[in-house]
């Protein structure tokens, strides 16, 4: 998977440490779809599409990612406090903090045929 977009974003025309940001956020949701979505069941599938998009003077790298788990409502979530985060010494639960911190873009949604979405997107440089 990694290869995979790794690739694309290279050939678009990114830079190794934004790269890195698109691997990261992308290892990001997908290990939530395995932990949450999935419950670490083996047999879930999760799919991965890449796609450009020009709009607006800018060039977005879309990287959509699909599972049949269990839903995950976006408009419930609330970002945790960073201070008491840290003041409380916890660990995890900061990986949408992360993939909204990484990419320009982070939408949750559920697609026709009951499948969960989450879209990542990248804006290439000018």
């Amino acid at each position: 998977m990694r290869t995979f977009v790794s690739d694309a974003a290279l050939r678009l025309g990114f830079q190794d440490d934004e790269v890195g940001q698109i691997e990261l956020a992308i290892d990001e949701a997908c290990t939530n779809i395995i932990k949450h979505a999935y419950k670490y069941n083996p047999d879930g599938i999760i799919e991965i599409r890449l796609s450009t998009l020009k709009t607006d003077g800018k060039t977005k790298f879309i990287v959509d990612i699909f599972d049949s788990g269990i839903s995950f409502d976006s408009s419930r979530y609330t970002a945790p406090d960073m201070k008491e985060y840290f003041k409380k010494l916890r660990h995890g639960g900061l990986g949408i903090v992360l993939m909204k911190k990484l990419m320009d873009e982070v939408e949750y949604g559920q697609m026709v045929g009951e499948k969960n979405s989450i879209r990542l997107v990248k804006y290439l440089p000018s």
